[in-house]
C-alpha cells in the first residue's frame, strides 16, 4: 500500500528500534523477516536468543535484529528501580523484579520508558487489557491527554481514513469524545490524510433528539474551543459526514459534512462495528489499533493478526516514533 510505502520513508536514516515482546511466537518472526529486509527499522525481540536465533537463521536471516532475555539482562536492576521510582511506591523492588522477570510487556515498555527502544508492538498472543495497561502506569499520556484511544487507518486503494475510538472508551463523554477527535487528527496527519473530523451521530444539526446526540454537540463545541485550526463539524450522520449529495441537503454550507477523512464514533460499540462493516462490506483493509495520546508510541495487535498486521503495526509505531 503506497501509505506503508511514505512510513517506510519517513523511518530512513532515523535508527528506530521498536521491541517485539512476543519474540518466539511465528507471526512475530516472520514479520521480523520482513522487517529487516524492507526496513531501516531494528526490531527488538524479547525471549531465548538461541531460539530466536536458529528460526531466523533458517529464514537467512542472519543480521539487522536484536534479542533481549529479560531472565539474563545486564540492566535489570536499572529496570527495576526505575519502574519502582515510577509507580511511586505501588510495587516493591522484589514485586518490580518479579514483574519484570515474569511479563514481557512490563519488561518492553520499560525499554520504551528508558528510551533503550523507541516504540513496542504487542497483543498477538496477549489480551489489549495485558499490553495497554503497562503503557498506562509506566509510559502514560502525553500533557493535557487524559487518556489514550484506539484509532484504525481504513484503507481501500488510493482512499484512506482514520476511524475513532474503536478499541478502548466504551462510552466516552464530551469531553472524552473532544479529546479523541484532536488526537486523531495528530494520527491523520501522520498518514498523510488531511483531517476534516466528522462527529458521528444519528443525528444531523438537529434532526434527532437524545442524551447522545447532546454528547456529539457539546463534543463538537469543546474541539472548536480548544483547537480552532481544526475542521470538526457534528453532529453528523454518517451519510451526511461522507456523501456530498446528501451533505448538501442534511448539513448545507459545512466545511466538513460530505468531505469527512476522519470519522469519531460516539461510542465504542459504534466504532467497532463500522470499521467491521467497511471492512467485510466495503472492502477495506483496516490498519490497527493505532493508540493515540501515549507519551511514547505502544500499539496493540489483535490476536487474531498475521505476520502483514505486525509488519505494518511496526512502521506504524516506527513513524509514531519519528513524530512524536
Amino acid at each position: 500500500m503506497e501509505v506503508f510505502e511514505s512510513l517506510r520513508e519517513s523511518v530512513v536514516g532515523k535508527n528506530v528500534r521498536i521491541v517485539l515482546p512476543e519474540g518466539q511466537e511465528p507471526r512475530i518472526l516472520q514479520a521480523v523477516k520482513r522487517i529487516v529486509k524492507e526496513s531501516e527499522v531494528t526490531p527488538v525481540l524479547l525471549g531465548d536468543p538461541d531460539k530466536i536465533r536458529i528460526y531466523l537463521e533458517i529464514e537467512n536471516i542472519m543480521d539487522g535484529y536484536e534479542v533481549i532475555d529479560p531472565k539474563n539482562y545486564d540492566r535489570l536492576e536499572e529496570m527495576v528501580a526505575a519502574l519502582v521510582a515510577r509507580r511511586k511506591g505501588k510495587v516493591s523492588e522484589e514485586e518490580a523484579f518479579e514483574l519484570l522477570r515474569t511479563d514481557v510487556n512490563y519488561f518492553g515498555v520499560m525499554l520504551v520508558y528508558l528510551g533503550i527502544v523507541d516504540g513496542m508492538v504487542s497483543g498477538s498472543i496477549h489480551s489489549t487489557a495485558a499490553t495497554v495497561r503497562p503503557a498506562l502506569q509506566i509510559i502514560k499520556t502525553r500533557p493535557n491527554v487524559t487518556r489514550t484511544s484506539g484509532a484504525f487507518l481504513m484503507v481501500r486503494g488510493s482512499e484512506r481514513y482514520l476511524f475513532s475510538d474503536c478499541a478502548i472508551n466504551i462510552n466516552p463523554d464530551s469531553e472524552a469524545l473532544a479529546e479523541i477527535a484532536i488526537n486523531s487528527a495528530v494520527t491523520a496527519k501522520m498518514f498523510g490524510i488531511d483531517p476534516k473530523i466528522a462527529m458521528l451521530s444519528y443525528s444531523t444539526k438537529g434532526s434527532g433528539f437524545g442524551e447522545s446526540v447532546d454528547k456529539v454537540v457539546q463534543a463538537t463545541k469543546l474541539v472548536h474551543d480548544l483547537r480552532p485550526d481544526l475542521e470538526v463539524d457534528g453532529e453528523l450522520q454518517f451519510d451526511a459526514a461522507f456523501v456530498p449529495s446528501t451533505a448538501a441537503l442534511k448539513a448545507p454550507g459545512s466545511k466538513v459534512a460530505g468531505k469527512a477523512t476522519v470519522f469519531v464514533f460516539p461510542s465504542i460499540e459504534a466504532g467497532n462495528i463500522g470499521y467491521k462493516m467497511a471492512e467485510r462490506l466495503g472492502g477495506f483493509s483496516a490498519v490497527g489499533p493505532v493508540l493515540q495520546g501515549l507519551n511514547k508510541p505502544v500499539n496493540d495487535l489483535s490476536r487474531g493478526c498475521n505476520s502483514d498486521d505486525v509488519y505494518n503495526l511496526t512502521l506504524i509505531t516506527a513513524a509514531q516514533s519519528v513524530d512524536q
